[in-house]
Order: C-alpha cells, then sequence, then structure tokens
C-alpha cells in the first residue's frame, strides 16, 4: 500500500500516525519527514534477533546496569526534517527505573544498535543506516549478516572489523566484560552451530 504524503512529518506526528488502528500492522520508518514501508523481515531474522536479546539481556543482569529493547524500537535519529528508525535492537544505559524509560520514540542514543541483514538489504541502505545511528551518538554498531555468519563492527572514529563465527565477539571499552561466541548468534538456543 502506498501512501501520498505532500507535507514533511515530524517524529511526534509520526508515533501518532504509526499508533493510528489502521496503521498498527505496517512496518514504516520516517526519513527526513517522509514515510517509508520496509519488508517485515524472515523467522531466520527473527531468531538472531532474539539471540541477540538473550544474550545482551544476560548482560544486563550480569552487570546490573542497561536494558535492551527489540522488536525495530524506533528512535530519533535526525531532526528537521526527522528521521525515524528502528534497528533491530538496541542497548541503552540511561535508565535506571522502567518509570525513566521514554515511552515514545527516543532520542538518547543507545549504547549499541545491532542490524541484522534481511535478504532485501543493500550495502549502500545499510551502511547509510550505520552512519545515521553513529552520528546520532550510538557508539558501537553491529551489522550480523546471516548468510556469512559473521558481524561487522562499527566503533565510531575506528576502522570497522569483521568477527568470524569461530571468533569471540567483545564490547571493549564500551561494554565492559562483554563477551559471546559469533556462533552463539547465529544457533538454536544451547546448540553448538
Amino acid at each position: 500500500m502506498t501512501t501520498v504524503q505532500t507535507k514533511l512529518l515530524t517524529a511526534e506526528e509520526f508515533y501518532e500516525w504509526a499508533n493510528r488502528p489502521e496503521n498498527r500492522g505496517r512496518v514504516c520508518e520516517l526519513e527526513r519527514g517522509r514515510i517509508v514501508e520496509v519488508s517485515r523481515p524472515g523467522k531466520l531474522h527473527g531468531l538472531i534477533c532474539a539471540n541477540v536479546v538473550g544474550i545482551l539481556w544476560n548482560y544486563a543482569i550480569g552487570r546490573k546496569k542497561g536494558y535492551v529493547c527489540s522488536n525495530d524500537t524506533g528512535v530519533i535519529v535526525g531532526r528537521d526534517p526527522d528521521t525515524v528508525r528502528g534497528p533491530d535492537v538496541l542497548f541503552f544505559e540511561d535508565a535506571e527505573s522502567v518509570g525513566q524509560v521514554e515511552e515514545k520514540y527516543g532520542e538518547t542514543p543507545p549504547v549499541l544498535a545491532a542490524l541484522v541483514l534481511s535478504p532485501n538489504d543493500t550495502h549502500g541502505t545499510v551502511m547509510r543506516r550505520v552512519l545515521e545511528l553513529v552520528a546520532f551518538g550510538t557508539r558501537l554498531v553491529w551489522v550480523l549478516d546471516p548468510d556469512a555468519r559473521n558481524v561487522i563492527v562499527h566503533y565510531p572514529g575506528n576502522r570497522d572489523r569483521v568477527a568470524e563465527e569461530s571468533q569471540e565477539l567483545t564490547g571493549n571499552d564500551i561494554l565492559p566484560d562483554f563477551r559471546c561466541r559469533v556462533a552463539d548468534f547465529f544457533a538454536l538456543p544451547g546448540k553448538a552451530s
């Protein structure tokens, strides 16, 4: 379904539009004030996202700090005109209680954003999203590739690196004491891949 849109929307107007009953089933983002429909990912994509959430959730519990958001949680990565993106998984450290978590789209950058590649993603589209997140203030971006079974790690101001399936991924100084096997992102829970 295509929407003809003449007026650029703000993030706040987009939030209201996205939560109308007739739009709740649609998967959209706001790109420079314009509503853009994005594809709904498949089951493997969902499994990998759930693995990332579980690993980060356990990390937050162990540290007693931070929390994880998933399901394409909207964050405002640009203003005037507004851009709202929905990365697959986000890790924040900006709240001490649930009552402090923003109800609508957040304007606080996550510490980490994880993007799981979908079959229709292009290199240019993914890199644009990575650069938007970095410019927004995200300190670490992971791009998980289900086909190559690796993670491209983007550190703002540093050289990107690829963590292969057989390697361990660490959080360096951004996620202190974080460690996991890359293979764990691409496996069924409790199974070696």
